[in-house]
């Protein structure tokens, strides 16, 4: 077969589409990777492209299209292992699409978060992935962001911001963790870390205290303790947990980098978690496993997350998506050894 070429000498999408006999359309939805394509004619347009020695020119194509081929993902704490496991899930998902990931990493800084947008914005995204750092300005977001640009708020909710939501089910996780301690017999129970000023904090703190008035313990505001979300804060604050006596013999933890903090800090007290004080985590991130004891946390999947935020925003790119959407994902409870009876 004789294959017109461009100007430029380059092979063009009709030449494939004739080489394999189909449509010029067809071609355009198996470079894309639709799953409109049947199976069979994606792999004989495949191996025509490689027969010919097709190569298939992103940029210009999206110059064409005025889109994008990469997603910008900003996230509040890269350290944390559970957004390390959300970006993997973020860029699994993204690259199977047939996107790049631009990752951005705030330190928690609001400050540092308007600078990492606007210089991610200057690549001109198809959407962005956000995980706002706590005291984040929505207005600001807005305004940084700009009004083209689809963004999917993850984790913690930004009051006033038009954009879609995933989010996970904090207070029935909260609420879970702390009806296993009261199972088990504690009635002194800790919500350990967090800060009070951050919507995933407070929605696992009402989790924790529907459990606690649902069998008649009021909440006491001592043993309500906040911590940075690490494992170096918490473990440097364990010892608030016994600055009045009678101490609490179990706590319910903010998230696992501060259970597992809370756990060394015990260690360094003479304390066993497990055996001597009932520790419970949120997020279930694969240290929690490998800790020592296993920790009982509640599973989130974090990559599974990262996953599903991708398919909410590129839904939202391809214009499929309802205005605004507000999703939020199932958690359950994983018991482990971190918690003795009293």
């Amino acid at each position: 077969m004789n294959l017109r070429k461009n100007s430029t000498g380059r092979l063009t999408l009709n030449d494939v589409a004739r080489a394999a006999g189909v449509s010029r359309a067809t071609v355009s939805l198996v470079l894309r990777g639709s799953p409109l394509v049947h199976v069979d004619t994606r792999a004989r347009v495949e191996a025509e492209m490689a027969r010919l020695g097709y190569v298939y020119n992103r940029a210009a194509a999206n110059l064409r299209r005025r889109v994008s081929s990469s997603v910008a993902l900003v996230v509040n704490d890269l350290s944390n292992p559970f957004f390390a496991e959300f970006a993997a899930g973020v860029d699994e998902a993204l690259a199977a699409a047939g996107y790049v990931t631009l990752l951005g990493s705030t330190g928690e800084s609001p400050e540092r978060q308007l600078a990492v947008v606007g210089s991610l914005i200057e690549h001109d995204p198809a959407a962005i992935i956000l995980s706002p750092a706590e005291g984040s300005d929505a207005a600001a977001l807005a305004r940084a962001v700009g009004p083209r640009t689809p963004v999917l708020v993850f984790n913690r909710e930004l009051a006033g911001s038009p954009w879609d939501f995933l989010g996970l089910d904090n207070r029935r996780g909260a609420h879970l963790a702390t009806e296993h301690l009261l199972a088990l017999g504690h009635r002194r129970i800790a919500f350990f870390g967090g800060h009070a000023d951050s919507s995933s904090c407070r929605e696992r703190r009402a989790g924790y205290a529907d459990a606690l008035r649902n069998v008649g313990i009021a909440v006491d505001d001592d043993w309500l303790i906040e911590s940075a979300p690490t494992r170096m804060d918490a473990a440097a604050r364990t010892g608030l947990l016994f600055a009045r006596e009678p101490a609490p013999t179990a706590a319910v933890c903010y998230n696992d980098a501060v259970a597992l903090g809370l756990m060394l800090g015990l260690v360094r007290r003479g304390r066993h978690p497990g055996r001597d004080f009932a520790v419970t985590g949120f997020d279930d991130i694969p240290e929690a496993i490998l800790a020592a004891p296993p920790l009982t946390t509640i599973a989130a999947d974090p990559r599974a997350r990262g996953r599903q935020a991708a398919q909410l925003v590129l839904a939202r790119v391809e214009g499929t998506a309802p205005e605004p959407q507000r999703t939020i994902a199932a958690v359950e409870l994983v018991v482990r050894e971190s918690c003795m009876p009293v």
